[in-house]
């Protein structure tokens, strides 16, 4: 084994395992190529797909075999499948759960279908991004332990195995037909417990913590990839409360760009919609979590909320550069600048949350007071300019405005008394300078006061019903959207002046998404159901899905799994299963 990192694979072909408080990246070759420990923020130690050193592979030897593979449906257990002339091999993967922050437990159990096969482990931690390496191994009563880089390491189920003090633990395992073997690592921060990795009793355990997790969505439309959805917000999700935007970070939008990004935060905007999605179909827990890590950080921070924090809900580190190679046509870098950032819209996606938290009784003391602090901070600072759902320059963005009328009116419906008009009169107020300022007098709404282009993001207030469906407005921009965003079916954010759609960016899932739930919104549910459809084909055989799909090429850009994306796809398969939801 050397430090070449493993060779990289198109985005499509990544299954993910989360548990909550991390998330690793597996290649469809069964190695482990990216795992930050012990949480979402710290550093990886295994960072292979980012081209930095570490990995943790579990392969057949025999290179003459095609891989395929599903999910365990409604887990984030991935169940690796290699076939070859004369065998046909399952591995399944999952991060145990219940997950604890200072611990992590990776299960891999081989089993062997027909045949007999050999198989090779490699297991090469590398601490601090690839730049570490775990010192004084030791093998007792079957287990390798070893530390390093604040990190300690347990590993089960291969005794035989021989250590390389610059390449790790490497052993051969020949499995007959009908065979099954298990590895369990354990790396931890916490002090040894001495506690027994018993592989039946991690597996049996977390696949109950996932049938508890994850609800029943059968009666949903597309109900295996609704499900499938929530278990990746479910898996996005920490014991504290915050979603993680998606499990890496540096994977680009388009190469050779500068557009690499930091996700392994939580981004306040897309935990409401991530608990939007869930209110809409019922009040699950990841509702009351979105509620309570929203309600926190306003509480905290009031009118200075920042757009995006730890999962522990602790400032996000500037954006700083790392020292490798990056996925090929990225730049690796850690932190991000949207923390510093004001996005007006914030506060109207958590109104609109913690209003639908109210409809099902679940709006808690803080999140009351959250919203009273909110509904301060949307009155002091809405006439300011903001960077916008996209982070961009500072201006006056319409979809920011729309989108606090929407929150306002939201939380205005479900507060009694002078609250709830005091919310209402706010939003009138908003809405008529914002009218005055950004729609067109064609009757469309504009991209901003200073800008009469096109603009997908405001398909969001549109579909939350912000604008009644049949107030002008709604469907000459909707329209307007479509005739000049959209291309083979896919939408996209908004237009680059001198590059064709496709050529500047992917197109936007979340855009798709949004579309079919303002085309519904219209009262168009054929349409609807055509946006949803087409937009939710733009995953790989795992079924994640990035930011944005090259859809000439049929290939995912950037991060993954890019948690709002399966939110928007939970909701579409909620609200355009329901009649009754016509319109919101």
């Amino acid at each position: 084994m050397s430090d070449v990192p493993c060779p990289p694979h198109v985005l499509r072909e990544y299954s993910v395992l989360a548990d909550g408080e991390r998330g690793a990246v597996v290649d469809p070759e069964g190695r482990v190529v990216w795992l930050c420990a012990p949480r979402w923020h710290s550093d990886a130690v295994f960072s292979a797909l980012i081209g930095g050193c570490g990995h943790f592979a579990w392969t057949p030897v025999d290179p003459w075999h095609v891989w395929g593979g599903a999910y365990q449906e409604g887990t984030l257990i991935r169940v690796h499948r290699w076939v070859s002339a004369d065998s046909v091999i399952e591995c399944r993967d999952a991060l145990a759960m219940p997950a604890s922050p200072d611990r992590l437990v990776l299960l891999r159990r081989m089993r062997v279908i027909r045949g007999a096969a050999r198989t090779r482990m490699e297991l090469d931690p590398r601490p601090g991004f690839g730049t570490g390496h775990l010192r004084e191994p030791r093998l007792e009563d079957g287990v390798w332990t070893a530390t390093g880089g604040g990190l300690r390491m347990r590993l089960l189920g291969a005794p035989r195995a021989t250590w390389d003090p610059r390449a790790g633990l490497r052993g051969d395992f020949r499995l007959e037909s009908g065979d099954q073997h298990d590895l369990v690592l354990e790396l931890s921060t916490a002090a040894p417990t001495g506690q027994r990795l018993d592989p039946d009793e991690l597996w049996a355990r977390t696949e109950q913590e996932w049938r508890r997790a994850v609800p029943d969505c059968s009666a949903l439309a597309a109900p295996r990839d609704a499900r499938h959805a929530y278990a990746v917000l479910r898996g996005l999700t920490s014991g504290s409360g915050g979603m993680v935007a998606a499990a890496t970070t540096s994977l680009p939008e388009r190469a050779n760009s500068g557009r690499s990004y930091d996700y392994r935060y939580t981004w306040l905007r897309d935990q409401c919609y991530a608990g939007l999605a869930v209110a809409a179909h019922g009040p699950h827990e990841l509702l009351d979590t979105a509620v309570e890590f929203t309600a926190g950080r306003i509480l905290a921070d009031g009118d200075g909320v920042h757009p995006a924090y730890t999962v522990t809900g602790e400032p996000m580190p500037k954006e700083s550069p790392l020292s490798l190679p990056g996925y090929p046509g990225g730049a690796d870098r850690i932190g991000n600048e949207a923390a510093s950032q004001f996005q007006l819209d914030t506060f109207g996606e958590a109104l609109q949350l913690f209003a639908a938290a109210a409809r099902h009784d679940r709006l808690t003391k803080d999140a009351l007071d959250a919203v009273r602090v909110a509904v301060d901070a949307v009155e002091r600072r809405w006439r300011e300019r903001d960077a916008g759902l996209w982070e961009l320059e500072e201006r006056w963005w319409t979809h920011s405005r729309l989108s606090v009328v929407c929150g306002l009116r939201r939380i205005a419906d479900v507060l009694p008394g002078a609250q709830g008009r005091r919310g209402a009169e706010i939003a009138e107020s908003v809405l008529a300078e914002t009218r005055r300022r950004c729609l067109h007098p064609d009757g469309y709404w504009r991209r901003a006061a200073d800008d009469d282009g096109p603009e997908a993001a405001l398909l969001v207030p549109l579909a939350r019903g912000c604008m009644a469906p049949d107030d002008p407005s709604t469907g000459l921009t909707r329209a307007r959207i479509e005739e000049r965003l959209a291309r083979d079916g896919y939408l996209y954010r908004f237009e680059h002046p001198g590059k064709p759609l496709g050529e500047a960016e992917g197109a936007f899932l979340l855009c798709g998404f949004h579309m079919a739930l303002a085309t519904h919104h219209l009262g168009d549910r054929v349409g609807a159901f055509r946006w949803f459809e087409r937009t939710r084909t733009a995953c790989g055989p795992p079924g994640l899905f990035a930011e944005e799909y090259d859809v000439r090429q049929r290939q995912l850009r950037g991060n993954l799994p890019q948690a709002f994306v399966h939110a928007l796809l939970l909701e579409c398969a909620v609200r355009l299963n329901d009649a009754s939801t016509l319109p919101l």
